[in-house]
């Protein structure tokens, strides 16, 4: 799936709001606020249920690639989600 087509289906989802389980959450991590290297899924059935993470790494921006963000409107699909909040900006990796 063409990368701007993804991102418009996932920002689509996001402006949509709360509309109730399933939900997905994305959150992107990065050493640096410009450059997201990871990012991380996590999918709640429903209230109070134990919510399921998938991560997601690069090399380069994963904002940008296309393969992941085609995989994320894949997994919103699948999981039928009604609600897909996302984490502004890029969050910082632990550091060890």
């Amino acid at each position: 799936m063409n990368i701007d087509k993804s991102k418009k289906r996932i920002a689509k989802k996001v402006k949509m709001g709360f509309k109730g389980y399933p939900q997905l959450s994305i959150a992107y991590f990065g050493d640096t606020k410009d450059i997201a290297t990871e990012v991380v899924v996590t999918f709640t059935a429903e209230e109070g249920a134990e919510p399921q993470d998938q991560r997601f790494a690069g090399q380069s921006d994963v904002r940008e690639d296309e393969v992941i963000q085609s995989a994320l409107v894949k997994i919103m699909e699948r999981t039928d989600a009604k609600t897909v909040l996302e984490v502004e900006g890029v969050s910082f990796l632990n550091q060890k």
